[in-house]
């Protein structure tokens, strides 16, 4: 059976060429089943709404696998903090924003506490050297408090379009792998 897989987006999106946008193309071209949530107000998120679209997502979707990029990290950290949710197998959280960010039009979202349950049976942090949003020294940090894998991209910068990933066939190959087994 094919393994469900929801796509969660940060600030601003992840339209082409962005990498999620090429995962999603890429495993529907092979009949595979893919959600792309889109948020409401992109530019300006507002945590209580991305939190009712999330949980709705999670409740008629029923995704085997998350894929979180940037503040959709920080928005499943809110979402786990809060109220528990069904385990999904896998969890990917893509070049997270450090935990105490001040982005003036994302303050609602910050600070956010590292939840203590992630709600999945496998769980990869991925991050970059050269992430503008967060330090070596804070995904370290996360890392260890969430007590997960870490894999450090170098020089990936926020790991988005604008960074040299609109095609990654690192994920894509990930996901393909999980797939098969």
């Amino acid at each position: 059976m094919s393994q469900k897989i929801l796509l969660l987006h940060g600030w601003g999106g992840s339209d082409f060429p962005h990498w999620q946008s090429y995962v999603a193309c890429e495993m529907a071209k092979e009949y595979g089943c893919v959600h792309f949530l889109r948020f409401s107000d992109v530019d300006t998120p507002k945590l209580s709404i991305w939190m009712q679209e999330l949980q709705e997502a999670l409740e008629d979707f029923r995704p085997d696998v998350v894929l979180c990029h940037s503040l959709a990290n920080i928005l499943w950290f809110h979402l786990c903090n809060t109220q528990p949710i069904k385990q999904i197998q896998k969890l990917y959280l893509v070049a997270p924003p450090s935990l105490e960010c001040s982005i003036p039009e994302l303050s609602e979202f910050f600070p956010v506490e590292a939840p203590q349950n992630l709600y999945a049976k496998e769980s990869l942090l991925i991050t970059s050297t050269n992430d503008p949003y967060m330090t070596m020294n804070e995904a370290r940090a996360l890392q260890k408090k969430l007590a997960i894998e870490m894999k450090i991209i170098e020089n990936g910068g926020h790991i988005n379009a604008q960074s040299g990933y609109g095609k990654w066939e690192w994920m894509l190959k990930e996901l393909s792998k999980k797939e098969s087994n």
